[in-house]
């Protein structure tokens, strides 16, 4: 199993119409108030194209994503991206980032980790024999 097949990249949406959860897989998402985004944001206060989301390798033969205020041509968002309190162009995400593209329209980013565990079915065809005269009898004790 490969470390990609062990994480699950999350990233979930707070806006005006409530709270929404997307498992992050492709290559690469828009995020914004246009219709044709990947991830729409329900705000009049968050630019059409606010947003980028880029997915890298890592050196562990998983992958990253990197958030990118407005398009990948440069042209940045309106009110750009605040990042755990920090306003920022661009930023590699790690769990539990908070990024903020105006009022009361947020993300929480999560980097779920599954731990590898082999699991071995008990053998179908494993009997135990017991000898009887091994078994200690009950009834010498109760006579008496």
């Amino acid at each position: 199993m490969t470390s990609a097949s062990r994480q699950t990249h999350r990233l979930i949406i707070e806006d005006a119409k409530g709270q929404e959860e997307y498992t992050l897989e492709e290559s690469m998402y828009t995020i914004g108030r246009d219709p044709n985004c990947d991830i729409r944001l329900s705000s009049y206060f968050v630019s059409r194209h606010h947003a980028t989301l880029v997915r890298f390798p890592d050196e562990e033969g998983g992958y990253y994503y990197r958030i990118v205020d407005g398009n990948l041509k440069g042209k940045s968002s309106a009110n750009g991206l605040l990042i755990n309190g920090r306003k920022l162009q661009t930023h590699d995400l790690q769990s539990q980032d908070k990024i903020i593209f105006g009022p009361q329209t947020q993300a929480f980013y999560y980097l779920l980790e599954r731990e590898h565990s082999t699991t071995i079915p008990p053998d179908p065809f494993d009997i135990t024999l017991i000898n009887p005269s091994s078994l200690e009898s009950d009834t010498a004790d109760s006579v008496g």
